[in-house]
């Protein structure tokens, strides 16, 4: 009877671990569920936007200009940053404020991106911190689940803006 009971629990942990263990990976490799906080990214994404993160494009360096990406903080690792890419390696970005009179621009280096949310006035970005490596990147957002009005996918406009499919 004992051994039963302790076999039974035993094959339940085996289960629960293995379980566990494709759970973390399919969360940490492939994607997940992200709610998202905040006013940088208005109007694109609203606060408490329930968005889908793909993983894979990170690994497979298929980040472009004008993906909305969720990335870990420059200035706090412990909090992550929904952001959109305006400027790959290389690339000449303008790094002052949209208020400033004169404009001053500068190259993405190697290995980072540049990262702006859409609503310029109330976002800390890239302006502010500079250009993020890319190995801070966890994700692109690909599709937006909640709320159900704005449900579907995601994709860049003509004017480099990114809006949800009708």
């Amino acid at each position: 009877m004992f051994q039963d009971v302790l076999g039974k629990t035993f094959r339940l942990l085996g289960y629960t671990i293995q379980y566990g263990c494709i759970a973390h990976c399919a969360f940490e490799y492939v994607g997940g569920i992200v709610v998202c906080s905040g006013p940088s990214m208005q109007p694109t994404i609203q606060n408490y936007d329930i968005v889908v993160l793909d993983n894979l494009s990170r690994h497979f360096y298929s980040i472009q200009k004008g993906d909305i990406v969720i990335a870990k903080s420059p200035s706090d690792p412990k909090s992550n940053i929904c952001k959109r890419v305006i400027g790959l390696e290389g690339d000449k970005v303008c790094t002052s404020s949209p208020s400033n009179f004169l404009k001053s621009h500068s190259y993405v280096p190697k290995g980072h991106v540049w990262l702006e949310g859409d609503n310029l006035r109330n976002s800390t970005d890239s302006r502010c911190y500079g250009p993020i490596p890319y190995g801070l990147i966890r994700g692109r957002i690909c599709f937006k689940i909640w709320p159900l009005n704005d449900f579907g996918f995601l994709r860049a406009s003509p004017n480099g803006h990114r809006f949800v499919d009708d």
